[in-house]
This record gives C-alpha cells, sequence and structure tokens, in this order.
C-alpha cells in the first residue's frame, strides 16, 4: 500500500482520539463532546471552523497554498464527509476502551470515520500541496435523524459551494486494504409505514357480530409481496418487511383494531413510488373487502444512496495509487441506507467502502482478550479497525490533490 508517511507516523495518535470518542458515544444531535473535541483538533491545527450547522456539525476549511476562493486563487473546492453520531444500542464489548455510557455505542464505526478525516485534515492543513478549498464536513445524526439533510437546509452548500463531495464507510467482511466502488445506486432508500386496520369487537365465540382486524391484517401482508413479484419488474430491486403486528388483549376477545408497521427498500424513486400506491391500494380495498377500514401513514426517511458516475470513476482511479487495482473491487449494493444521499442529490460526488477486516483486530487491545462475538455493524461486539485510520487519511488526501489538479487543469 502507498501510505503517506506524516499520516503514518501520526495514526497511534488519531487512533486515540478514536477511542476516546469510542468510549464517549453521543446519539443524534446530542454530539457536543465529539464536536468539541473536533473543533479543537482543527483549531490546534490552524483550520478555521464554522458550527451549528445541523445543531452540532462542524465544518473545516482548509485552503491550499493559492490560498482558495479568498485570496484569488482557483475558486474550485472538494467536500469530504464523516458522520459522528453512536447508535442507541449497549456495547458487549470489554476493551479498555468499550463504552462508558450505558445504551450508547459506536457499533456502526463513525468514531473511526471522524478519526479518519482528522488525520486527513491535519496533514492536508500542514502540507496544502494543493491549489483550491477543501471543507471537512463532520456531520452528526446520520442514524435515523438526517443530519445532512438538516446541514444542507442550514445552508451548507450555500455557504461552503464546493464542486463535488465524497463519503466513505468502514466496511466489515471486505478485507483490510480494499475499497469497493461502483456507480449508480450502492445504497437503498429507507422508509417506514404504518398501518392501522378498524374493525369491529365482538365476543370470541360470536364472530359474526364483529368484524374481525386480524383475516384483514394477514390478507394484507401475504398481499404485500405480490408487489415485489408481480407488480414491479423482476430486474428492479425491492423489499417489503412487515416487522410489527399488534392486536388484541384477551384470548376470548376479538379486538377492535390491528396495527401493522414495516419498512420498505428501493434503489429507485419510480419503484418507491410503486411500492408505496400498490400498498395503499391493497390496505383500503382489503379492509373495504372485509368491512373495515383503514388508516395508511407511509414515511419516507433517506433517499436512495446513488453514486454520480465520473466521480465514482475518479475515486476508483485514486484508490488504484494507493492499492492494487485488484484490491479495488465493484461495490455490491446493500439495502442497508444512509442520509449521504442527500448531499449526492445536491451535488456530484460518490460514497464507497473501505474494508474493515474480520473482526480479528480486536484480540490484542488490552491483552487480556475480550467478547468475541461477530464485528458486525450495529452488533453489540463491533469495534472500527484502527489500521484503517491511515489508510484512509491517505486516501482522502490524495482524493483532494488530484481532484483540485483535474478541477484546475
Amino acid at each position: 500500500m502507498n501510505l503517506i508517511d506524516p499520516i503514518v507516523a501520526q495514526a497511534a495518535g488519531v487512533a486515540d482520539i478514536r477511542r476516546d470518542i469510542h468510549a464517549h458515544p453521543e446519539l443524534c444531535f446530542q454530539e457536543v463532546r465529539t464536536a468539541d473535541l473536533v473543533a479543537a483538533k482543527l483549531t490546534e491545527w490552524g483550520i478555521p471552523i464554522h458550527r451549528g450547522l445541523g445543531t452540532t456539525g462542524v465544518v473545516g476549511i482548509v485552503h491550499g497554498r493559492d490560498g482558495g476562493a479568498h485570496a484569488g486563487g482557483t475558486g474550485r473546492a472538494v467536500g469530504l464527509r464523516a458522520d459522528m453520531d453512536a447508535l442507541p444500542m449497549t456495547e458487549l464489548n470489554t476493551f479498555a476502551h468499550a463504552s462508558q455510557h450505558e445504551g450508547k455505542m459506536h457499533a456502526c464505526g463513525h468514531d473511526g470515520h471522524t478519526a479518519m478525516l482528522l488525520a486527513a485534515a491535519q496533514h492536508l492543513a500542514t502540507h496544502r500541496n494543493f491549489d483550491g478549498t477543501v471543507y471537512l464536513i463532520f456531520q452528526p445524526a446520520e442514524e435515523g435523524g438526517g443530519g445532512a439533510r438538516e446541514m444542507i437546509k442550514d445552508g451548507l452548500f450555500e455557504l461552503f459551494p464546493m464542486d463535488a463531495v465524497f463519503g466513505m464507510h468502514n466496511w466489515p467482511g471486505l478485507p483490510v486494504g480494499t475499497f469497493a466502488i461502483s456507480p449508480g445506486p450502492v445504497m437503498a432508500s429507507s422508509n417506514e409505514f404504518k398501518i392501522t386496520i378498524r374493525g369491529k369487537g365482538s365476543h370470541a365465540a360470536l364472530p359474526h357480530n364483529g368484524i374481525d382486524p386480524v383475516p384483514v391484517a394477514c390478507q394484507m401482508v401475504q398481499a404485500f409481496q405480490t408487489i415485489i413479484t408481480r407488480n414491479k419488474k423482476p430486474v428492479d430491486a425491492g423489499v417489503i418487511s412487515v416487522t410489527m403486528i399488534h392486536t388484541g388483549e384477551a384470548t376470548n376477545v376479538v379486538p377492535d383494531s390491528c396495527e401493522i408497521q414495516g419498512t420498505v427498500r428501493t434503489f429507485t424513486i419510480e419503484v418507491l413510488d410503486l411500492i408505496e400506491q400498490r400498498m395503499r391500494d391493497i390496505a383500503q380495498h382489503t379492509s373495504a373487502a372485509f368491512g373495515a377500514t383503514c388508516e395508511f401513514a407511509f414515511k419516507r426517511n433517506y433517499p436512495p444512496t446513488v453514486n454520480h458516475p465520473a466521480e465514482a470513476a475518479f475515486a476508483r482511479q485514486v484508490m488504484t495509487t494507493i492499492v492494487s487495482d485488484e484490491q479495488v473491487v465493484a461495490q455490491e449494493p446493500t439495502m442497508g441506507a444512509e442520509d449521504f444521499s442527500y448531499m449526492l442529490q445536491a451535488r456530484p460526488g460518490a460514497y464507497f467502502f473501505i474494508g474493515n477486516g474480520d473482526g480479528a483486530h480486536r484480540a490484542g487491545y488490552d491483552g487480556l482478550g475480550h467478547d468475541t462475538g461477530p464485528c458486525l455493524l450495529h452488533n453489540p461486539h463491533y469495534d472500527f479497525n484502527d489500521q484503517l485510520i491511515p489508510l484512509g487519511a491517505s486516501l482522502w488526501v490524495r482524493l483532494v490533490e488530484q481532484w483540485l489538479s483535474k478541477a484546475s487543469a
């Protein structure tokens, strides 16, 4: 691997920062301590900052050797994004930097994403081997809060105009030293539905006196799957998952109502539109067929994450200057969701994966051993692999240098 030597030399110190963040996880829009730490480090390295976008967001501004647009330079700019928030779950690891806050955990590696961007920031500010400006976007509330959307609403791209924006996420199971990137959809939209079926309660021994919402719900759940198999094109990806059915209070009572909840995932808005409309039709007409009524609510959370072809191709080329061509693999689309999608709707760019390994990196942290559960995203045994810090930071730096060189050519 062609890592940048000064970044490698500073990696241990940045890993200490990463572990400190891991030990003090903060949930969406509550990343006060994390944002303070990021702001302090950027300031220490002479990087001007802007705070408060999306409540707790931090943006660092690094001008190149030409002084950036403010000094009559190229005016070109690129954005790099890292997320900062943790998950509302209890950590089961027992190493020294495990979460100190019950019910909060960095189980998705946002502590590592922040650390990689901090390592890159330190090098960029020290060397400034580029013309133009790089904006370092430390974003809150990726885990369901839509922090990217909120930063954009607060004027991210107006205050910091950039030609492109890039994001990176660690990926367990992908070997360390491997990157994955592809053009087009790489992560799905995230959506929720809630359907309340209204029937008429009765004695379970006298069901003809009521309207039972339970068989209505059963018919509805089965019918939803025909949307996937018979309404959308087979080549278009889509998932409908009914994950909750709540009804009844006693075995001898036909309930008045039944509630169904779940999620829908798609890679395109067109497929999402189709699924939402067909679900609504099925819910309403199935209820009517049984003499019941229903309330149908559909909430669209994150849109699909769709990489722009030119920016994805560019990022791939940069990756091959750091690792071999064989270590840059196709990014298999996942039905997970990511609010970086909002940034890619607003600006050209790409979102890619960096391999986090298989979890073996956890065994030697304290020399005593600890829980050996799977090191998967959103798993209580997860931990970010600190070997990625110099690799991810080197990629960020080379991407900035080559993008701004390309843009100003």
